[in-house]
């Protein structure tokens, strides 16, 4: 992990140094900023311009793996298939949308992007004028495309900012939607409550690609 930091501070994204690794501690460098809990246009704004120096930078790296989507089989601890298979007929439906897509594609997005694989505004650091300042919680990053991390940052806003927008190609907007659908509502199926399984079921609808 502390590798990938390095290249990503080398291309000025504001990631931290981790000063202590022994597992399962791992003690992080201080970044300035504040938690960008509210989000708005600004940080979105910044936020994306993050992504775009992710762009390329792992070019030639083929030693990183590339990014598992698990839409075909169980992650490990998260985006399990069985919550939705068991949970009702709408997670159902959806299970059979997202291993239907599993199918018909790669279950690896490759690209030679670094992806942060969580990134929404909870995981950023901000100023007063909305800039980021530091993005933390880079333990699931690797390599893939980076669309993968602006379809993330889509679906959070879905329910936390409805009012901001993130345009995502369409170029990989199915294999990142079908993830995305699949990660958050078996989460929300063994974490949160019925109602908050209805709306993100309610955001994958809404923000499946036509």
């Amino acid at each position: 992990m502390s590798h990938l930091l390095t290249v990503a501070r080398a291309t000025g994204i504001p990631a931290p140094r981790y000063e202590l690794v022994q597992p399962p501690v791992v003690v992080q460098e201080l970044l300035p900023g504040s938690p960008a809990f509210t989000p708005t246009a600004a940080i979105v704004q910044s936020m994306i311009e993050i992504n775009r120096r992710c762009r390329g930078i792992l070019a030639g790296r083929s030693d990183i793996p590339g990014l598992r989507l698990h839409l075909r089989e169980d992650g490990p601890g998260f985006c399990l298939h069985e919550s939705l298979r068991t949970y009702d007929s709408r997670t159902r439906h959806l299970l059979d949308q997202v291993e239907e897509i599993g199918r018909a594609f790669p279950d690896t997005l490759e690209g030679d992007d670094l992806v942060h694989t969580d990134f929404h505004p909870e995981n950023v650091l901000v100023d007063a004028a909305g800039a980021v300042t530091g993005v933390i919680d880079w333990d699931g990053a690797t390599r893939g495309h980076g669309d993968f991390d602006l379809f993330t940052l889509r679906f959070d806003l879905a329910q936390r900012a409805p009012d901001l927008h993130v345009d995502v190609p369409d170029t990989v907007a199915l294999l990142c939607w079908a993830h995305m659908s699949l990660r958050m509502v078996d989460w929300a199926i063994r974490h949160f409550t019925a109602a908050e399984v209805t709306a993100w079921l309610d955001v994958a609808r809404r923000l499946r690609p036509r």
